[in-house]
């Protein structure tokens, strides 16, 4: 059994589908991050860096994995699953994941900062961070134009990246000029474990839906977690 301390965040999501595409047993404890419960003494005894999402394995000693990234090589080497096991395949994901860990994650982070969440807009900065965004967006475009995934078959690179790249207009970036990024989006969004993934451990649809109050009250606890 797999205890997973998770938030509703793209880095969360990448490890709730993991679980569900390997079909691993596990426990969900959301972890509110508008209360600050991540800084707790008894989370930092799990992840020192107070940051979602972490894992403990009941099976393994309880052993706990910090970083998102390093939960999905852990839960591919577990299982053999979702990571060839050669030099060569097992590397093409690893790239890829850490194009994602290095790159799409710091930017769109930092796109959905300034676009999103300060009440101040910086129009420079705005910039900055959806153009960056945009350029790695044509990156995995140009790759996947011959490639149906990012490394071969469906591997843990393409739960990582997709967990963030699905969230591309709340960064304000389109891709309506990247049609075989789209396309991909799409084939991964119809797999039953990534639908169950990102409804975890809450359902974020009503921010796309009404009148925008959640979108905005959502923004309003995200400003407050990125001050901290």
């Amino acid at each position: 059994m797999i205890d997973l301390y998770t938030a509703s965040t793209p880095n969360g999501w990448k490890a709730s589908i993991a679980l569900e595409e390997l079909a691993l047993p596990y426990e969900v404890h959301p972890i509110n991050l508008s209360r600050n419960e991540q800084k707790e003494d008894w989370f930092l005894k799990i992840c020192p860096n107070g940051r979602i999402p972490a894992i403990v394995d009941r099976d393994a000693d309880n052993f706990a994995v910090f970083e998102s990234g390093a939960i999905l090589i852990y839960l591919a080497e577990k299982t053999g699953r979702l990571m060839p096991a050669d030099a060569k395949g097992r590397s093409l994901v690893i790239q890829w994941l850490m194009f994602q860990m290095g790159g799409i994650g710091p930017m769109m982070g930092q796109a959905n900062v300034f676009f999103r969440y300060f009440p101040e807009k910086i129009p420079a900065a705005i910039d900055r961070y959806q153009n960056e965004s945009k350029r790695l967006f044509s990156v995995l475009d140009g790759r996947l134009q011959d490639h149906e995934y990012l490394a071969g078959d469906y591997s843990i690179a393409d739960i990582a990246n997709w967990s963030w790249v699905r969230t591309h207009k709340w960064s304000g970036v389109e891709i309506d000029d990247l049609p075989h990024l789209s396309r991909w989006i799409e084939a991964i969004a119809a797999r039953p474990a990534a639908q169950k993934g990102i409804a975890i451990p809450v359902d974020l649809k009503s921010l796309q839906e009404g009148d925008g109050t959640e979108a905005k009250k959502f923004a309003e606890e995200a400003l407050k977690m990125v001050q901290r």
